[in-house]
């Protein structure tokens, strides 16, 4: 893993947490998305090197919307830049983590992503990403 790639922040309506998120970094998002495989809206900004990206459901049997109704808004997810997922997900599934996705899958911003269950990484929901050339 080479550095965190983002943090996931799940909210209820992206248009208001955009206005707040911008009023906090002093700065607009600079780009929003649609993961229609996820059932999520995406908005990102850039914080210096780091970037938030915020999640809002587009239906309610999403994984953010379960997400929401159980725990409320808040973080989400960290996600982690690596050069080469696949390698990746077969290094960790052999130290005996749990692997949501073990084949990666388009992401937003460009990415191929998987995910590792929460479970097995002290309820800390992690996303490998890697950038798609």
């Amino acid at each position: 893993m080479n550095k965190i790639e983002h943090i996931g922040i799940a909210v209820k309506d992206l248009k208001k947490a955009n206005k707040l998120y911008a009023q906090l970094f002093g700065e607009a998002h600079y780009k929003v998305e649609e993961v229609a495989s996820e059932g999520v809206n995406t908005s990102f900004f850039k914080v210096g090197e780091n970037k938030i990206e915020l999640l809002e459901a587009t239906n309610k049997d999403s994984a953010i919307a379960k997400f929401i109704e159980k725990k409320g808004e808040g973080i989400h997810h960290i996600a982690f830049d690596v050069d080469d997922i696949e390698a990746e997900i077969k290094r960790l599934k052999s130290e005996g983590f749990k692997i949501i996705n073990e084949t990666p899958k388009k992401g937003a911003d460009n990415k191929l992503v998987a995910f590792l269950h929460p479970k097995s990484t002290n309820g800390v929901l992690i996303e490998l990403c890697q950038e798609i050339k």
